[in-house]
């Protein structure tokens, strides 16, 4: 009988290695020790300032306070994402952290919708969308967890500083037992006898061996990529974005939004992300379609406020490494894949990745079937967050720009054609189990992509007519009346949990 794992080494800090060593600790028993060696020498990418609603499980998952990482990370709250001219110049609408109402005697509320749609109703599927009403009104009220209550049905995500998240949970790490060392690798050494990973050489002359290995050293991959030699594979024809511009500025007067705002751009887009502090820019572009000095130029010109530093560049490829998990070590964050920030995933891919290992965490030697296990299920997590993605830019009906013209007419993933036709014909969603976006993710983006359905669920014409629209009415009349006794977003976070940097902002 192997031994039992003793020692786990995290390869690499930022948000993937402190997330990882946080998750780690609340789970495996004391006797586990948990090393992250990371050097300050080198800088981290943040993946992200914008989450998914997962977001808030993680941190329940792992004891952390909701209201000190606010304030410790100038976090925001976030309803959804609002998308500006991605459909064609001029359209908007909102990808909302929610549905669009309850069901009524089993019909959807969309189907409702789409049957008094065919009557001439002129109203959007957006207005029976309480978060989306609340974002259109710069109001946040956290949920309430009452199924009865109106406001029920929706949920939030944060916008934060990600610099400060993963010092945030670097400090909670350390005073629950994970020790740190700070030193560069230099060394990945193997076990002769059957490849494992044994130990890693630090460029201050030490050593440190472990039984298992997280390899969180972004897009080097030093351990997965460059020691145990698993390849990438590119999603560049499917997702060919490949750059980005950076840039924080100081909050405009009246731009708190509750949400982030991706604004399409000739060979990309750009994104807004108001934090407590500052407010985080980028332009996402395709070096395909567009040089980098341009790129950085339409971000520059776009900006509310002037920039509080230069703009970084970032340089990346769209695709997932080939095997998530090999021998004895487990990849997470960037050395795993990327796939670019429009639907703010990685961050997610991150904390569903650590809980994917958890469930299937060996007690031993790695079991070949647990490894199996573990990258079919990351990879259909990855596929499936992919066509989602694609959908964005392939059902664009934009006049101008080479990057839209080839996503409107190149071939996509023959599961999300599947997925599109049948929502054009009958306004059904097709999920599988390991989708990251679920039914009325879908309904936003495609709905907002405006793709109507040609027909609607029959089973609604046993409703009368005028039975439906009133229901609908109420619940128009209800969410407007609801939306009016919140407070704005900012006034919201001035009573329950202000930052440093919001209140220094305020004075």
């Amino acid at each position: 009988m192997t031994k039992p794992i003793q020692r786990v080494i995290i390869a690499g800090g930022g948000t993937a290695g402190w997330m990882s060593a946080i998750a780690l600790r609340a789970a495996l028993p004391k006797a586990v020790e948990i090393l992250l060696i990371e050097s300050e020498d080198i800088g981290t990418i943040g993946v992200g300032e914008a989450t998914l609603p997962t977001m808030r499980l993680f941190n329940d998952r792992v004891g952390i306070d909701e209201k000190a990482f606010i304030q410790a990370t100038e976090a925001t709250f976030k309803l959804g994402i609002e998308f500006v001219d991605f459909a064609c110049e001029g359209n908007r609408y909102f990808h909302v952290f929610g549905d669009f109402g309850a069901p009524y005697e089993g019909l959807a509320a969309h189907q409702i919708w789409r049957k008094l749609t065919a009557a001439g109703d002129t109203y959007p599927l957006e207005a029976y969308s309480l978060a989306t009403q609340m974002a259109e009104a710069g109001k946040f009220f956290p949920p309430n967890p009452d199924p009865r209550s109106p406001m029920h049905d929706y949920s939030y995500a944060f916008q934060f500083d990600a610099s400060l998240y993963a010092k945030y949970l670097r400090t909670l790490a350390e005073s629950r037992g994970v020790k740190r060392r700070n030193a560069r690798i230099t060394g990945v050494n193997l076990d002769s006898q059957n490849g494992h990973i044994s130990s890693l050489t630090l460029d201050d002359g030490g050593v440190e061996a472990a039984d298992f290995f997280i390899d969180c050293s972004g897009f080097r991959a030093l351990l997965i990529g460059g020691a145990l030699k698993v390849g990438y594979t590119d999603w560049s024809h499917y997702l060919p974005v490949d750059r980005a511009w950076a840039v924080p500025t100081g909050n405009p007067d009246g731009g708190l939004t509750p949400y982030v705002t991706c604004t399409a751009r000739e060979a990309g887009w750009q994104w807004r992300i108001p934090l407590q502090h500052r407010t985080g820019n980028g332009h996402v572009f395709s070096s395909r379609f567009m040089d980098e000095d341009r790129a950085r130029d339409i971000l520059l010109a776009n900006l509310e406020t002037p920039p509080l530093k230069d703009p970084m560049l970032l340089r990346f490829t769209t695709g997932y490494r080939n095997r998530f998990w090999e021998k004895n070590c487990v990849c997470v964050g960037l050395s795993s894949g990327f796939l670019e920030p429009l639907e703010s995933t990685s961050i997610n891919f991150i904390q569903s990745g650590i809980l994917r290992l958890l469930e299937l965490f060996p007690s031993s030697a790695p079991d070949p079937f647990l490894i199996t296990e573990y990258n079919r299920r990351t990879l259909e997590a990855y596929e499936r967050t992919r066509d989602f993605i694609i959908a964005h830019y392939h059902l664009n009906r934009r006049e101008g720009g080479e990057l839209w013209k080839y996503c409107a007419g190149m071939e996509i993933p023959e599961a999300l054609s599947y997925k599109l036709e049948l929502y054009r014909r009958r306004g059904e969603v097709v999920l599988e189990k390991y989708d990251q976006f679920l039914e009325p993710s879908w309904i936003s983006i495609l709905n907002g992509q405006e793709i109507i359905a040609e027909a609607y669920d029959p089973l609604a014409d046993r409703v009368p007519l005028d039975t439906l629209r009133e229901l609908m009415r109420q619940r128009r009349e209800g969410i407007r009346r609801v939306v009016a006794q919140l407070p704005p977003h900012a006034e919201f976070i001035a009573r329950h949990c202000p930052s440093a940097g919001f209140m220094q902002v305020q004075s």
